[in-house]
């Protein structure tokens, strides 16, 4: 019943993306976009209330006397968020913060149904301690339970917490009391107004589509208008070609005075998802690869493994955050094979999500990237400056 629902969700979240998109024609597709465009003005009218009525401290922000940091982004998924909070976690810790990650872990595996209908219920405050990923020395969590992000960045780093739980005040405060930490950073909080105090903003802006179709969503992918990049204290644009002169003059239009770094994501390696050996990036020069990808945006991984060199014979995708079976897996070896793919390569975000598998007749590799500045390297470090010496 649990796979029949997931494939369903998945079904209908990849006719929704087309849809929005343009990609489907016809009756039906009319009239989704019809409908999912009155949604999208309600759905904006929510976002005027809810930022009015925190304005007007109706709805009271909470201040846990640290550093805040939160990364986000205007629209959904697919601008290369993770790497960033990596690179940011990685330079705060090395400049002597003691540094948690607070993520709502999307998509990780929910608590009981009759804890959290119960808490509803009797009106209470959920107790329940957020779930520790990483306590900074240990890896504690599978990506099931923590989600991908999470157990991804904490697989990455060392002596930094990541925390998952959606109230992130609650887990802010566990953070402090529990570990120490005196710097947050808030994953995907871009909307998390909840948490303020001494608090940095950092959206990232994907050169690709900056702003999705332009409209909010349902109808697009915006999560809020892009005048809203007014709130940014730093500006990233990612998967950045050096060709952003209009991209830039559409960001100052809304925010003139915030840091803007330039970025892409910058392979290191390639390592077996099974076995955790590592190969140079020249394995993939001139070799028949597969391509096998849950994620947002899978046209930019598969045209950098073009980039290093590799012939691409054959590519399975599937939606955002799949969680893949082992059939599945097999399935891909076997039309991989077909196509005479010698290996298939995956991205460190879909290996987490792999299934043990009970034969392997190609192997699994994930390609490991980080983040590489472009430009505006001055503006990262007195982004990081700001935060260690305020």
């Amino acid at each position: 019943m649990r796979e029949t629902f997931r494939v369903w969700t998945e079904d209908l979240e990849t006719f929704l993306l087309e849809v929005i998109f343009e990609e489907r024609r016809g009756t039906r597709a009319t009239f989704t976009r019809a409908v999912l465009y009155s949604c999208s003005k309600l759905f904006q009218v929510a976002i005027k209330i809810r930022r009015f009525l925190y304005n007007a401290r109706i709805l009271r922000d909470s201040t846990l006397g640290v550093q805040v940091i939160a990364i986000g982004n205007l629209t959904v998924g697919g601008t290369g968020k993770t790497p960033v909070v990596e690179k940011f976690a990685r330079e705060l810790r090395d400049q002597g913060r003691n540094v948690a990650i607070l993520s709502r872990g999307y998509r990780s595996k929910p608590p009981p149904v009759h804890t959290w209908l119960l808490n509803k219920l009797l009106l209470r405050d959920d107790t329940t301690p957020p779930r520790v990923v990483s306590d900074g020395k240990s890896l504690l969590l599978d990506s099931e339970m923590a989600g991908d992000e999470p157990y991804m960045l904490a697989s990455n780093l060392k002596d930094v917490v990541v925390l998952v739980d959606k109230d992130r005040v609650k887990s802010g405060r566990y953070a402090i009391e529990k570990y120490g930490c005196d710097t947050l950073l808030l994953d995907d909080g871009f909307q998390y107004w909840k948490l303020a105090g001494r608090r940095q903003d950092i959206v990232l802006v994907d050169r690709q589509r900056p702003f999705g179709n332009e409209c909010l969503l349902p109808r697009g992918t915006l999560r809020e208008p892009p005048s809203h990049l007014a709130r940014a204290s730093t500006i990233f644009i990612t998967k950045s070609d050096g060709n952003t002169e209009e991209l830039r003059r559409r960001i100052a239009e809304f925010n003139p005075t915030a840091g803007l770094i330039e970025c892409i994501h910058h392979p290191l390696y390639l390592e077996d998802v099974f076995t955790g050996q590592r190969v140079d990036l020249d394995f993939l020069k001139t070799r028949k690869v597969a391509s096998l990808s849950g994620i947002a945006q899978p046209e930019s991984f598969e045209q950098s493994l073009v980039q290093l060199g590799a012939e691409l014979v054959y590519s399975k995708r599937f939606a955002d955050h799949h969680r893949f079976s082992q059939q599945e897996i097999l399935n891909a070896i076997n039309r991989s094979k077909k196509r005479e793919a010698e290996t298939i390569i995956t991205t460190q975000k879909d290996a987490v999500r792999f299934p043990k598998l009970d034969r392997r007749d190609l192997p699994i590799y994930f390609m490991r990237v980080e983040i590489k500045l472009l430009s505006g390297a001055d503006d990262f470090q007195d982004c990081v400056r700001k935060i260690c010496f305020r």
